[in-house]
């Protein structure tokens, strides 16, 4: 099978499994297990060092931290209608944080600042009040879209203005640093918190990073236990992660190499591709014709695994486990299927 439903189904790699066998580890619960914190301290380098990193198992428990760090109950977060924090996370702000969400549909998931101005609400007796809003960089159902530097800038400045948390999903804002060439610091120095991934386009097995004020990393890791995601010798996994970081940020550019050929062979097949900016394909199947749960099946039979992101949508992404060859032997079965 060629699997190109998610970045996420990669399997560690030999030397990836070899550095995890051999790491040092200690109960993470009493803040002894040394590879852990040097995945904490190395990633909160990577982005400039404002903020302090605390390593939770999953990303959307690395989201829910953060937000909830800077919004109450019965207070409101701001964000684009597709974000992952809303479409893809059980609801997890409202039903664990009583957040309340105002959203905005945006072109391929990306806020425009003339957006946020209208949207912030200074909070009242009547009236909830906005107390933070999100990005995500880059998009998941954006199809890997990126924020550039500048539009992110505008809205760091109305939300500072505005005495609003920042708040950046940035599971994949490893792929936008590759694709755009924006340092790690200049996104990091933007943001009140931060969520990073590990597991997606870096292909570790397991485990984000959460960036948040120094002042409440304390806080957070409290957060962190209340949801259950504190671990003992997680150092194996913090391992993972550590050798990601050193072997797979770069290697990101095949990904996106390869998500560039598959669209151009499908957009050949005259099909209504959207030109990735990462590693994300967004196919918008024709009418009359099979939809998209019908058109996965076939794909799937013809030894390709793609995704049915919609009635009549495919997501198709790249990643370490999957060549060029293999990418171009995929297009080909997804044009016939369609």
């Amino acid at each position: 099978m060629i699997d190109l439903r998610s970045d996420t189904v990669t399997r560690p790699t030999p030397a990836m499994r070899a550095a995890m066998a051999d790491a040092e580890v200690g109960d993470d619960v009493y803040g002894e297990d040394p590879t852990v914190r040097a995945l904490e301290d190395r990633v909160a380098h990577l982005f400039g060092g404002h903020h302090a990193g605390l390593f939770v198992p999953t990303g959307v428990m690395a989201n829910q931290v953060a937000l909830r760090l800077s919004v109450g109950p019965g207070e409101e977060l701001v964000s684009d209608a597709d974000a992952h924090i809303v479409a893809h996370e059980g609801g997890a702000a409202a039903w664990h944080g009583g957040i309340q969400t105002r959203t905005t549909l945006s072109p391929r998931g990306l806020l425009d600042p003339t957006d946020v101005a209208r949207l912030l609400r200074t909070g009242g007796e009547f009236t909830v009040g906005t107390r933070a809003v999100a990005v995500e960089q880059t998009h998941n159902r954006g199809g890997g879209s990126v924020y550039p530097l500048e539009r992110l800038t505008a809205i760091r400045e109305l939300t500072t203005a505005a005495d609003v948390a920042l708040h950046c999903d940035g599971a994949r804002i490893w792929n936008a640093h590759i694709a755009t060439e924006t340092p790690l610091a200049a996104y990091g120095a933007l943001f009140d918190t931060l969520s990073v991934c590990l597991s997606k386009g870096l292909g570790a097995p397991a485990g984000s990073v959460v960036l948040v004020p120094r002042d409440r990393w304390a806080e957070a890791r409290r957060m962190r236990h209340r949801m259950g995601g504190a671990m003992r010798q997680a150092g194996i996994l913090a391992a993972g992660g550590l050798y990601a970081l050193d072997h797979h940020i770069e290697r990101l550019a095949d990904d996106h190499a390869n998500a560039r050929l598959i669209a151009d062979r499908l957009a050949e097949s005259e099909l209504d591709v959207t030109a990735p900016e990462t590693n994300l394909v967004l196919v918008l199947l024709p009418e009359p014709g099979p939809n998209a749960a019908e058109v996965a099946a076939r794909c799937e039979a013809g030894g390709v695994l793609v995704s049915a992101f919609g009635p009549r949508l495919l997501r198709i992404v790249t990643h370490l486990d999957v060549d060029a060859a293999s990418c171009a032997n995929a297009a080909a079965v997804i044009a016939a299927a369609v």
